[in-house]
């Protein structure tokens, strides 16, 4: 089955596309975009951000989700459904927990770009998260070996908190004990 250009979709014929298809998508508003397979050095990359955060949230409120695995964003004050799948999603509110997906707004995000979806998660999804509330967004970018870290502010708008290139330690503001060194991360 293909995907229709330029058309919108119902949800349930987005769920019909999915169950006929081995690519990961995603509906944002009608629409259905598809992301890339993850290269190996993005799988490298999530497997030792997932690693580090599987330990550390270990007993704690809060967990971590690796891709893929649906993320329905939902706030009271946003309509539409938007069903995205980010590399990595920290859950601290379990009451959104469902069968096969999580409904609601994770409290951390962390997107690693591929070459052929930069934009996407520079931009679009930047600016997704930041409607929603997500607290934290990290993009991390193995091409030039950097990490972003994006906090809400009282504004609820997303300011650049720390960026760091090559070398240096990144540290979170919601999850205060959850630190990266960049060199290893990108090892």
């Amino acid at each position: 089955m293909s995907l229709p250009e330029d058309r919108h979709i119902s949800l349930d014929e987005f769920y019909r596309y999915r169950e006929d298809s081995d690519q990961l998508l995603e509906y944002i508003d009608g629409m259905v975009f598809m992301t890339p397979s993850p290269s190996t050095k993005h799988q490298r990359i999530s497997g030792r951000l997932h690693a580090q955060l599987f330990h550390l949230l270990d007993g704690s409120d809060c967990e971590v989700f690796q891709a893929p695995f649906d993320v329905e964003l939902k706030s009271n004050h946003m309509e539409g459904t938007r069903i995205v799948i980010p590399d990595l999603s920290i859950i601290c509110d379990k009451t959104g927990f469902l069968e096969n997906r999580y409904v609601g707004v994770p409290s951390l995000i962390i997107e690693i770009i591929s070459p052929s979806n930069q934009s996407h998660d520079l931009v679009f999804k930047l600016s997704l998260y930041m409607q929603f509330g997500v607290k934290e967004y990290w993009i991390v970018n193995p091409l030039l070996h950097t990490i972003q870290v994006y906090v809400l502010d009282e504004k609820d708008t997303f300011k650049l908190h720390d960026i760091a290139k090559d070398k240096g330690i990144i540290r979170s503001v919601v999850m205060k004990d959850f630190h990266v060194d960049v060199e290893k991360i990108f090892a």
